[in-house]
């Protein structure tokens, strides 16, 4: 049974007292909330919010443990939406191939319970204060069903304006952002566009738009005024790699100026890289196991293509808003980044 309390910081200070992960119900909700102690990447204590009621809706992103060996891999741990799974786009690396594996139907768009996201964001508002930030796009492209009877923006926007902890993280390759622009939602919405260089978004991003129509977009959404974070993610080590993505980011500034830079490199989990069709990426990566998240390009060449993409933001726009995803601590040193201040695509 969870613990009854009268406000949510009764149940932070509840469990700082009794030193365990447990449910807790603040008095007049009718779903419990899971909380948890956990470290910081900065090695501080802090509580997490870990679910809402079965985890199936709202549950924290936390696959990825403490780092502490070189080849560990760094990711500050993330709410995360699962108001959908699957996509349509059908990129060849999609790591959805292998989470949905035994799904009979795939990673083909399937969408919750609408009653059941409805409830489970209403109690996480009434019942978790501390402000956080919600990926809807870690499971499905946020825009997957935009222009659907229920649709992110129709549906999902109006209940997070409707308070004003939470931050609502749009994440897509789609570049269908007329129900974002109408559902006036500035103040508690931040979109990300995930894109790449020209050439390799269509050998392996066949049926997704086309990265300038999706650079497009986000200019509308940044010219709306909404907070638009861009992700340059997987880098693929084609031929002739640097001037190719040394494009992008001049397509980049030609449409907006993102609020932060998350780059990412190649990088395949075994299961993803079994069970997707076209395999031609793997390649790329390295033989044997790279990080505790699958294997990764090389590191020599992974260290080139960051800090060209870095060097180049700095020098030609004097931008310095820039991370990277899904790596490892080694990285993060060779690069004289600091990852205990890490602002990348998936925090506040």
């Amino acid at each position: 049974m969870p613990v009854l309390v009268e406000k949510p910081d009764e149940a932070i200070a509840h469990l700082l007292e009794n030193g365990s992960s447990e449910r807790y119900r603040v008095n007049g909700s009718s779903i419990s909330i899971k909380i948890k102690k956990g470290k910081r990447l900065t090695g501080e204590d802090d509580t997490f919010l870990e679910q809402v009621g079965d985890g199936s809706i709202i549950k924290l992103f936390d696959k990825t443990p403490f780092p502490e060996e070189e080849t560990d891999v760094v990711c500050p741990h993330f709410l995360e939406l699962k108001w959908a799974n699957g996509c349509y786009f059908d990129c060849s690396w999609c790591y959805l191939n292998g989470t949905f594996r035994f799904q009979e139907r795939g990673k083909n768009a399937f969408l919750k319970p609408t009653d059941k996201i409805e409830s489970h964001l209403k109690s996480m508002f009434n019942q978790w204060v501390t402000p956080s930030i919600l990926n809807s796009g870690e499971l499905s492209d946020s825009l997957v069903f935009e222009g659907h009877p229920y649709s992110i923006s129709k549906d999902i926007i109006p209940l997070f304006k409707n308070q004003c902890n939470h931050k609502l993280l749009l994440l897509t390759k789609s570049s269908n952002v007329k129900g974002i622009l109408e559902s006036d939602s500035q103040d508690v919405v931040i979109s990300s566009f995930s894109i790449n260089a020209h050439k390799v978004a269509q050998r392996w991003e066949k049926k997704a738009p086309r990265p300038s129509e999706r650079l497009q977009a986000a200019g509308k959404l940044f010219d709306a005024g909404y907070q638009v974070r861009i992700r340059i993610d997987p880098m693929v080590s084609i031929n002739k790699w640097k001037p190719k993505y040394l494009a992008i980011v001049d397509d980049i500034f030609e449409n907006l100026y993102p609020e932060r830079i998350t780059l990412g490199t190649l990088r395949g989990l075994q299961s993803t890289i079994n069970f997707c069709k076209d395999k031609t990426w793997v390649d790329y990566l390295e033989s044997g196991r790279g990080s505790n998240w699958g294997k990764k390009i090389p590191d020599d060449i992974r260290l080139d293509m960051y800090s060209s993409i870095i060097d180049y933001l700095k020098d030609t726009y004097n931008y310095h808003k820039v991370s990277i995803c899904k790596e490892t601590v080694s990285m993060w040193k060779k690069l004289k980044l600091d990852y205990t201040k890490i602002t990348c695509n998936c925090v506040l």
